[in-house]
């Protein structure tokens, strides 16, 4: 399977919406139903899971696991990198049915809450931070969340991609994620492929999104 850019893997996004009437919400559940089989299939041992979401869709794809997680019976803590009001559309969406279910939203606004955060204590840390929208270095309580995931021996999962990796080029403008295990979607993006950006990504794990596998095709035609 090719790798795929930036722009191609939105592209098909928007192939499966205009093309096929596979809604942005089908996307975001497919995705983040994945993501939580393949955090359940990495745990080793009982604990919590903590997942950092920013207010995009890859914080979307983030709440979507933790709603799959918590119905496995698993104890979820999400923590929410901007106030809850501040996350919109789909992503508010799975925000919204997640506090529904009685979840406490823990938001990260000041790094005095940061500080009551024990990441050595999960064991698991999913990372639904930026992903493939990231653009320019990485500040503020994003750059010290993932200073503090880089600094445990906590097993990391990156959804999509690692937060910070730019996944064009494979750069890293700033800090980045140093995950354990990478759930893309579709196909892997090209700024994985080289041997800096893969050694952020840990193994690669590819799942389908409910999209035909020859959209592949309908990007090079």
């Amino acid at each position: 399977m090719k790798a795929i850019s930036k722009k191609q893997a939105q592209d098909i996004d928007k192939i499966a919406q205009e093309k096929f009437g596979i809604t942005a919400l089908q996307l975001m559940e497919n995705a983040g139903r994945s993501t939580a089989e393949i955090a359940h299939d990495m745990l080793d041992k009982a604990g919590r899971i903590a997942i950092f979401c920013g207010k995009g869709n890859n914080g979307g794809d983030g709440f979507v696991a933790a709603r799959h997680l918590l119905s496995k019976g698993i104890d979820v803590d999400v923590y929410l990198l901007v106030g809850y009001n501040d996350v919109k559309n789909d992503a508010k969406v799975n925000l919204d049915i997640l506090s529904a279910l009685g979840l406490s939203i823990n938001e990260l606004i000041s790094p005095a809450s940061l500080r009551k955060i024990d990441f050595s204590s999960y064991a698991l840390i999913i990372d639904a931070i930026i992903g493939i929208g990231l653009s320019g270095k990485i500040k503020g309580i994003a750059e010290d969340i993932i200073r503090n995931i880089n600094n445990t021996q906590t097993l990391v999962l990156s959804v999509d991609i690692p937060s910070g990796l730019d996944a064009d080029s494979g750069a890293r403008p700033g800090i980045c994620v140093e995950a354990d295990k990478t759930i893309t979607f579709v196909s892997i993006k090209t700024g994985m492929t080289g041997t800096s950006g893969s050694s952020y990504c840990g193994e690669i794990v590819i799942r389908d999104i409910g999209f035909p596998a020859y959209s592949l095709n309908i990007l090079s035609s």
